[in-house]
């Protein structure tokens, strides 16, 4: 009984205090693993990409880029701005922004931890506008700023230490452990896909701040994932319940709850 106290106190003591602050939303995250680990492989893989994409990377001189880019750099510097101004510009201190936009026909863009965006060409028709691209552009530098990267592989290891200290707690307990990794084969799992729907609302919420502060209104937000919405009628998506994204209707909700913050902050230009 000593033995099993001991580790879970150890356990507890060690997820407790790796905890951080996320910005604009004040949520706390498991901190297990920092952006300074996480970017240089982020880096390793953006670099890859670009190397492996080589031929389907438009040029800086393409009219879509130049868009893109323009969008992007508002967004860019209204996260500056609120880094600097809410006492997290050692946050993004390392960040080496870049813009490129691919051509494939994928309804996708990205932000990797670092600051390194990627939009495909596929997104375009469904943005629209320059505010519907700065609310997906906004939501996905949401996820870097956020550290939601980092926090899913705190995450995972976080998972790990209680699912090693659980066995080992219970080692001499054959019918223990077997509940033991009865209920964490199937809750564990869950848990993950629970946290990813509310990283995915949390950059919502980010994204319409950053949006709002350049200049573009967070309302066309809602237009945009209704396009998004209707972009994907047809196709099978798993039960939300099942799924790393809230389903439409309920990223639609929140977002509407998320408006009158992200109001705030709008000034057309």
């Amino acid at each position: 009984m000593k033995k099993l106290v001991f580790l879970w106190v150890i356990s507890a003591g060690l997820l407790f205090n790796s905890c951080s602050t996320v910005p604009l939303t004040g949520r706390s995250r498991l901190n297990l693993v920092n952006n300074d680990a996480v970017m240089p492989m982020a880096l390793q893989a953006y670099n890859q990409f670009l190397t492996e994409n080589k031929k389907n990377v438009l040029s800086a001189s393409n009219a879509q880029t130049l868009r893109v880019k323009t969008v992007g750099n508002k967004l860019i510097e209204s996260v500056r701005t609120y880094m600097n101004a809410n006492g997290h510009a050692e946050l993004i201190k390392d960040f080496q922004w870049e813009i490129n936009v691919v051509e494939d026909k994928s309804v996708n863009a990205w932000c990797m931890p670092g600051g390194k965006i990627v939009v495909y060409t596929g997104l375009l028709p469904v943005t629209q506008t320059d505010a519907g691209l700065a609310a997906v552009l906004g939501h996905e530098i949401g996820h870097a700023i956020a550290g939601h990267s980092a926090e899913r592989m705190s995450q995972q290891l976080g998972s790990e230490i209680v699912n090693v200290v659980g066995n080992v707690a219970l080692s001499n307990n054959q019918k223990g452990q077997a509940i033991f990794n009865g209920i964490y084969g199937v809750g564990g799992p869950l848990a993950m896909l629970s946290w990813s729907r509310s990283q995915e609302l949390e950059a919502d919420r980010m994204g319409l701040v950053f949006m709002a502060m350049a200049g573009y209104n967070p309302e066309l937000a809602i237009d945009f994932w209704e396009r998004m919405a209707k972009a994907s009628e047809g196709s099978q998506k798993p039960m939300e319940f099942l799924s790393t994204h809230p389903s439409d209707a309920t990223r639609i909700a929140q977002i509407n709850k998320y408006l009158p913050e992200a109001k705030a902050y709008y000034k057309p230009k």
